[in-house]
């Protein structure tokens, strides 16, 4: 009989994304809650899983898989009857693209922004730094916001894993950067909106609710 795999996780964190994919692939896991605010991942015990103190990591087996992408990435190509990530060649390599923009476009101005207002120490924030990172993520999301005119999903008319990622992204930026999406950029943010909600719309009423109390955690000041 095979294990079932093991997720430790935060709620207010990317660990929003293995969940969720977890849940749209209708994967039975066990969820080990590894609380950040009491410190919990500096713990040795916790150490010894990922050594960067980080959720979320996976379990399978002897698998031990740490970075939000990469475990979102592993989950769908494991079951790829699933259909979160493309067959075709073409619409992969789409959903590739879009998975490290994210990472690397979206959210690196995001993490700029939480550690000059929430997570530095107040005397080494700059706040020169959340203006650059503010009008980094306004360029960037803008690109994105415009590819999702007239779409639905990300690449092709089905979810895929670059939805999953982008949307908890774009529900972040909405916590953390309030003025990213400031005009002139109105008709975009309805954009980012509509993907939030397509994404959603694809998760029973629980998932829903994990969603918004995951907002909510966020904007206790839990980021990590």
């Amino acid at each position: 009989m095979e294990k079932r795999m093991r997720l430790y996780e935060f709620a207010p964190t990317r660990s929003i994304r293995a969940r969720w994919t977890l849940q749209e692939l209708g994967v039975d896991f066990e969820s080990v809650t590894v609380n950040l605010v009491a410190g919990e991942h500096r713990r040795p015990e916790f150490l010894k899983i990922n050594p960067a103190g980080r959720v979320p990591v996976l379990v399978d087996d002897d698998l031990v898989l740490t970075e939000s992408v990469a475990i979102v990435l592993y989950l769908a190509e494991k079951y790829p009857h699933k259909g979160l990530v493309p067959t075709d060649l073409k619409q992969r390599a789409q959903v590739n693209r879009w998975l490290l923009f994210a990472a690397t476009e979206l959210e690196q101005p995001l993490w700029r922004i939480s550690r000059h207002t929430v997570l530095y120490p107040a005397h080494l924030r700059l706040p020169a730094e959340v203006s650059l990172a503010r009008q980094d993520f306004r360029e960037m999301v803008a690109v994105l916001e415009e590819h999702m005119q007239g779409r639905q999903f990300i690449v092709g008319t089905t979810v895929t894993v670059a939805d999953l990622v982008c949307a908890y992204t774009l529900d972040w930026a909405a916590d953390v950067c309030a003025a990213a999406c400031a005009p002139p950029h109105r008709r975009g943010a309805r954009q980012s909106q509509r993907l939030i909600g397509s994404v959603r719309g694809r998760l029973a009423s629980e998932r829903q609710q994990v969603f918004s109390s995951c907002s909510v955690s966020r904007r206790r000041g839990c980021s990590a």
